[in-house]
């Protein structure tokens, strides 16, 4: 089934030298654009992550250090790529967890202010493990029929998660070929930071998500704790998480702005 648009989708993948959104970073991306009419626009970059890729990593994504040395690094692509995702939704495979935080990491690394307030995210990966429970791999095979034999690039990666999404729509009646329906589907929470260090309440407000204050209200927390927002802002939280922060302890101490 193909996908019912208003606006393009960007499928995107990352390879990175690890799993940690802080400290680890990007040495590959590739984006698809699908837009109403059905055009692809594909682009596929290989990124200089400025610190060595650890041997793990390049075991499962085959890139090693010769491969980026003279690569751009992502500060110097982040603008381009900003462009490329202009105007569009975004989905991706365990995009929501770990490609988008990754991803809003690096634009604000680079000093790119990306809002991704804008577009609606699909992860695949939810429909996936909501409805079968097993791997991108797996996924590919049981709804298309066919072997991913270059799983883990970022192209093969992601071309198969834009496939695997279209036969989703055409397996299961009950998804709705409609973006914003998708979007909220693949959402398991309602993440105010990309990494979920704070999530919205049923009424709409900021709350913790982790550690002595989890449950309670953020700007409570920062009320009667003033040296809370010293802690996150001083240790090795998200860029994201931080400026998130930022803006809920600016709004409680100018309210009218």
């Amino acid at each position: 089934m193909e996908l019912k648009l208003t606006k393009p989708v960007v499928f995107f993948d990352l390879e990175t030298t690890g799993t940690s959104v802080t400290n680890d970073r990007i040495v590959e991306i590739c984006l698809l654009k699908v837009y109403p009419d059905g055009k692809e626009q594909e682009k596929t970059y290989r990124v200089n992550p400025g610190m060595p890729i650890p041997p793990a990593a390049t075991a499962v994504h085959h890139i090693t250090d010769d491969d980026v040395r003279d690569k751009p690094t992502f500060a110097q692509i982040a603008r381009e790529v900003e462009a490329f995702f202009e105007g569009c939704d975004i989905a991706g495979f365990n995009s929501n967890r770990f490609d988008v935080p990754m991803l809003a990491e690096e634009f604000l690394r680079a000093g790119v202010d990306i809002d991704f307030s804008r577009p609606r995210f699909i992860d695949v990966q939810v429909i996936f493990h909501k409805m079968e429970q097993r791997t991108l791999s797996a996924a590919y095979k049981f709804y298309c029929g066919k072997n991913l034999d270059d799983a883990h690039s970022a192209t093969g990666d992601t071309r198969a998660t834009y496939e695997v999404l279209k036969a989703q729509l055409d397996r299961y009646a009950d998804l709705q070929n409609d973006v914003k329906w998708l979007s909220e589907f693949t959402y398991y929470t309602r993440n105010v930071d990309f990494s979920g260090f704070f999530i919205y309440n049923d009424k709409g407000e900021e709350v913790v998500n982790f550690g002595k204050y989890k449950g309670r209200i953020l700007s409570e927390v920062i009320k009667h704790d003033p040296s809370y927002y010293d802690w996150i802002m001083k240790n090795d939280f998200p860029l994201n998480t931080k400026q998130v922060l930022t803006k809920v302890r600016l709004r409680e101490i100018n309210p009218q702005k």
